[in-house]
């Protein structure tokens, strides 16, 4: 069995439960994160709240796995992953759903462009992990053509994998959303609504009518142990924990 998490990290707003809890789980096999910030200026880190150099504080917190910086903007703000040392990992990279890599204008978050990391991993049952962090408007999380947009190419992405995947992030998105049905058509189970979770943000987010974002989707081949969403509140989002094989 491996065991995976995934979680937006706030920027490292709470930076001291944040690698605290990393220190703790060093047994997860696979970490895709959001909002991971590596040299970062107050150009991205917003009003300064965030560890500017969060992904390296990971790397030193956990030994045991290789990371994977995937930017969105100036090589300073986007997508992290960590995986366990001696894992195959046959390609990885990532590639633009929305917009495009150091598209912000100014500092307006609206308008980042937003990208899709992905790895290949080998073995007796191969299959492709993806991580992602879906557009915000800040005007909520329900539909717009740049949202339906943005499902579109995932699901045209995620096709063109050939084979098995799980596909997981903070999606900005609510679950009844046009948006996630069309994920949801990719012939696979959507975890957050197979398990009747009912949020997936902590009591750091105080908007309770819209607290879901993250979700985690799965083919049919991914064979699910236990997922659910953990306790612990080391952001203003909590962490998806999948065990699977």
């Amino acid at each position: 069995m491996m065991k995976l998490v995934s979680l937006n990290t706030w920027g490292g707003t709470l930076n001291d439960l944040l690698l605290a809890f990393f220190e703790a789980h060093q047994h997860i096999d696979f970490f895709l994160l959001q909002e991971v910030y590596l040299n970062a200026t107050e150009r991205t880190n917003w009003d300064n709240r965030g560890n500017p150099n969060l992904f390296i504080d990971l790397q030193k917190t956990l030994p045991g796995h290789t990371g994977f910086y995937a930017p969105a903007q100036d090589g300073e703000y986007g997508l992290a992953s960590f995986i366990k040392k001696g894992i195959k990992i046959e390609d990885q990279g990532d590639v633009f759903i929305h917009r495009s890599r150091d598209a912000m204008i100014g500092t307006d978050a609206s308008t980042l462009g937003r990208n899709l990391q992905y790895f290949k991993i080998g073995g007796i049952k191969p299959f492709t992990l993806m991580n992602f962090h879906g557009l915000w408007t800040g005007q909520g999380k329900l539909d717009t053509p740049e949202r339906i947009a943005q499902s579109e190419r995932i699901v045209e992405f995620a096709r063109g994998t050939m084979g098995d995947f799980i596909l997981t992030g903070d999606f900005n998105l609510m679950p009844e959303t046009e948006s996630i049905h069309i994920l949801e058509g990719m012939n696979v189970r959507n975890l957050i609504k197979d398990h009747g979770i009912t949020k997936t943000r902590t009591s750091y987010y105080k908007k309770t009518p819209d607290a879901y974002a993250d979700y985690t989707f799965v083919t049919p081949g991914i064979e699910v142990k236990e997922f659910r969403v953990l306790p612990d509140e080391v952001s203003d989002h909590s962490a998806l924990y999948l065990e699977f094989n």
